[in-house]
């Protein structure tokens, strides 16, 4: 029966390692972008018989998968048996052992044993595949929970939150939850229907959250929920529906933050680099808006948190650059044309792009959390932006295709109107003076390290952690 084995030093001890596989978010922050596992239902925490139902992609399709852990010894090994699923056979023990020259750390070791419903000729060619499927997605694994467990041990001294959180099924706030729980951090859903789970409060943009009784203490909030801007033409009635998510909503999550007795220590409210417009230079926080819509609005946006400074809370603004994951935003849209072979720059190229990895998004909002120096405004951009032109060409070097079909001006312009000007060709070098100068550690500053670890093309397996073969 093939195996699969993935081994990497990890920075915690064993039982450190052990207890962050519990927590919840742990799946999720292990599941790769380019390959994203819905988790359908659990029957339980981590123990002896939990089941774990999710649906899982194959191909064009999707299939069911349920697990059910066994071996459980606390702080040492568990495993996941498929019950039902695409294998003949599957067996994934993950291993927590002792670091082996002595230090604090710890060694995790994912030993996968598989078997195909094929024949023999079939199998051998479906081991290969599985195997080429399983190093992508361990390394992403292994590479991710590493600079978790590194950022968590930074601010283990501090004490664990009770946040509220509004967007948490969006791209930022999905992957915003994941870290926090996992983390040890307890997360409260701020959602639009009304409450279903315990762990969910009801609010609105018209009234803010009326049942304040039920959000109960708060250590902070983090307001992310708003319209998607690119996600059709700017009509006016599109583009008041997008003001009013973010003005509108913005003010009344601060109105009713504001009430609660005591309030919260910190307001982190989402914002974005159109706050600068499109203009030449380096722009830090120190700089005031630029022109047009989306200048406009980020001001509006981020005056509707007033009533939580005026509550004595601590407010941040945090005017985030391109997020750069294949689950959302410019390179979601980007991957299907190049990776056909048919992708290139936008008009010329020249424009100055501020992007920046969703893990650093993450950690950028993590710190801002944890660090009582940072208020006001704060720029979540890589140290290093990139011209639409290095962009593309970094995204095909990873694909491994061409990148020479350039996307005429006037022919987005006819497609997508004003937002083309906006969204496409506006031009702004936003760098993260803030954020650096508040202590925070990027985990990637160059794109295309980020672009192979979120795609799934690394290089090359690290030496820490190399797969056995099969």
């Amino acid at each position: 029966m093939p195996e699969f084995v993935y081994r990497s030093a990890m920075p915690v001890p064993a039982a450190d390692l052990f207890e962050w596989h519990t927590r919840p978010g742990a799946l999720e922050r292990l599941t790769p972008p380019w390959d994203p596992v819905r988790i359908l239902r659990r029957t339980g925490p981590l123990e002896e018989g939990t089941r774990v139902v999710m649906s899982v992609p194959v191909g064009p399709i999707r299939l069911r998968w349920v697990s059910r852990h066994s071996d459980v010894i606390p702080g040492q090994q568990f495993k996941d048996e498929q019950i039902e699923g695409p294998f003949s056979q599957w067996v994934h023990t993950h291993l927590m052992l002792p670091s082996a020259n002595g230090t604090s750390g710890s060694l995790l070791e994912d030993r996968i044993s598989f078997d195909v419903p094929f024949g023999p000729l079939s199998r051998v060619i479906a081991s290969l595949a599985v195997n080429h499927r399983l190093q992508r997605m361990f390394q992403f694994r292994h590479d991710t929970l590493r600079a978790d467990l590194a950022t968590h041990a930074r601010y283990a001294a501090r004490p664990r939150l009770r946040v509220a959180i509004t967007g948490t099924h969006g791209m930022i706030g999905s992957a915003l939850v994941a870290f926090l729980t996992s983390g040890g951090h307890e997360v409260v859903r701020l959602v639009r229907q009304p409450a279903r789970a315990a762990d969910e409060v009801e609010w609105s943009v018209e009234y803010g959250i009326r049942e304040l009784v039920r959000l109960g203490r708060i250590d902070a909030c983090i307001h992310l929920a708003a319209e998607n801007i690119g996600a059709g033409r700017w009509t006016e009635t599109r583009k008041e529906e997008i003001r009013r998510s973010r003005v509108e909503g913005t003010r009344r999550l601060a109105e009713s933050i504001a009430r609660l007795n005591p309030p919260p220590a910190a307001f982190l409210s989402a914002s974005a680099v159109g706050f600068y417009g499109s203009r030449p230079g380096e722009l830090t926080e120190q700089d005031g808006p630029g022109d047009g819509y989306l200048a406009e609005l980020c001001q509006e946006w981020e005056s509707a948190a007033d009533p939580a400074v005026s509550a004595g809370i601590r407010v941040v603004h945090l005017r985030t650059g391109l997020a750069m994951t294949p689950s959302g935003g410019v390179i979601e849209r980007m991957l299907l044309p190049f990776s056909l072979g048919v992708g290139g720059r936008l008009g010329s190229g020249t424009q100055v792009m501020s992007w920046v990895a969703l893990d650093d998004v993450v950690g950028a909002y993590h710190h801002a959390l944890q660090t009582e120096t940072i208020w006001g405004p704060m720029n979540v951009t890589a140290p290093n932006p990139v011209t639409n032109a290095e962009l593309t060409a970094t995204l095909a070097r990873v694909l491994r295709r061409p990148a020479v079909l350039p996307v005429p001006v006037f022919a987005l312009r006819a497609v997508l109107g004003e937002m083309a000007d906006a969204l496409a060709f506006t031009s702004a070098r936003v760098v993260p003076d803030r954020l650096v100068a508040s202590g925070y550690e990027f985990r990637f500053s160059d794109l295309e390290s980020t672009l192979r670890h979120v795609l799934g093309r690394q290089l090359a397996a690290r030496a820490s952690g190399a797969p056995s073969s099969l």
